[in-house]
């Protein structure tokens, strides 16, 4: 259930423990290979009003976690539409799911309690708090952006995050 965890490992995001509302789910080092919260600790978002926002406009939240997950190669507004597009016709799970994984791959998370699609499906709005969640608590700020959070990175003198290339295969 655990993704292979390379030697080297790189940190995306860092850690803002002074800062974070999740305080308590923090240690110096943030746990690897786990969630920081469970997939049904909403009221974890209490501070920041997350929860409520998400259920009733679950595509913001998709679009600002969208956009920090993509590392700014889609927009928050054009995620929000795309997830709400397909919202439509009953397929925004697909996009989530999409992300779910990306995020996972990110920080070397399990796929548990449920499979990212399933996830989705079943209970989008506590898995986009979740995502939220770990988001924030591993150092980004979503409402802010990709460039929102990189500006804040640079002004706090922080290394932003390396974007690894995409590996291209010549046809």
């Amino acid at each position: 259930m655990f993704l292979h965890k390379p030697e080297t490992a790189i940190p995306v995001f860092r850690p803002d423990t002074e800062d974070s509302p999740f305080r308590a789910y923090m240690t110096t080092q943030l746990p690897e290979g786990l969630w920081t919260t469970g997939l049904c600790e909403c009221y974890g978002d209490v501070p920041n009003c997350n929860r409520l926002f998400t259920s009733i406009c679950p595509c913001i939240t998709m679009g600002r976690n969208s956009e920090i997950i993509n590392r700014g190669e889609i927009s928050c507004r054009s995620a929000s539409l795309l997830h709400l597009a397909t919202g439509v016709v009953l397929f925004g799970w697909i996009f989530g799911s999409k992300n779910r994984t990306k995020l996972r791959q990110h920080f070397s998370l399990p796929e548990s309690p449920l499979p990212d699609w399933c996830a989705h499906l079943l209970c989008m709005w506590c898995t986009l708090c979740q995502e939220h969640r770990e988001l924030r608590t591993r150092g980004a700020d979503p409402s802010l952006g990709w460039e929102g959070n990189l500006s804040k990175w640079l002004k706090d003198g922080l290394t932003p995050p390396i974007v690894v290339p995409r590996m291209e295969t010549e046809a």
